[in-house]
This record gives C-alpha cells, structure tokens and sequence, in this order.
C-alpha cells in the first residue's frame, strides 16, 4: 500500500495559521485507497494554533535553509528557528516511512512551491521527494 504524506490543513485538520478548518477535496481524493500521514511543520516546530501568519523575508525556503533569508510574523517576531524545526520534523517522519509522494498546501511559507518555495517544501525538494502543490 502506499504511503502519503499530507499536509495537515489540506486533510481537514485544524492546523491553520487562522485556525479555520478547510478541507482540500482534491487532496481527499489524491490519497484515497492510500496511508495518509497528516503534517503540519509549523506546529511541528513549536508554534500554536491559530498563530499570526507569517512571511519568508530575504529570499524563499532554500535560502532560509541557507541562513541567509528569516521567517517572520506579520507582527515582526522571528520564528525562523520553528519553521526549520518543523521541516526537519517532517523529513524525519517522510524517512521512517516509504512515503510514495508529498501533498503541500499552495501559498504556505511552510510547504509552498510556485511562487516562492516554502523552508519544508524546499527541504523535501533538496532530498529529492516527489511534491505535489494543492489548494
């Protein structure tokens, strides 16, 4: 059987940054028949829900993995450190598992890919998973 991981918002869980509960149809239905593995890097990281968003600053995930860009709130805290905890919290999971492909949450500064790549999203990219973008 395969095994999926997802981020947590997508799958209907209350991880958003504004703690509304929306859940993904299309990503429902991506990982039907499979093991879904719900994830959330920014709670894995420490931070509450729901939390002030927050935005990549200096550049997008890899560089923030590089140490030259931050993740800060819309109030100006740095949470930079928490947003790297939880990425390297979900690669650790994707690696105890066979996970076959990554579902991420579009616009995320978290698992983001199309308009500026999340630090999670760019973490798993660099280990060479297969992600898929969703709404």
């Amino acid at each position: 059987m395969k095994i999926y991981l997802a981020s947590a918002c997508l799958t209907g869980l209350k991880t958003r940054y504004d703690g509304k509960i929306i859940q993904s149809a299309a990503c429902k239905k991506a990982v039907e028949g499979a093991v879904c593995i719900p994830v959330c890097p920014e709670q894995l990281g420490g931070l509450p829900t729901p939390r002030v968003a927050a935005d990549l600053v200096g550049g997008d995930g890899h560089d923030v993995l590089a140490g030259h860009a931050r993740v800060i709130t819309r109030d100006g805290l740095d949470v930079t450190g928490n947003f790297i905890l939880g990425a390297r919290q979900v690669l650790e999971i994707a690696r105890q598992h066979d996970i076959a492909k990554i579902f991420l949450k579009a616009g995320s500064p978290s698992c983001g890919l199309a308009s500026k790549i999340g630090v999670t999203a760019a973490l798993l990219q660099n280990e060479g998973y297969t992600i898929i973008e969703m709404e």
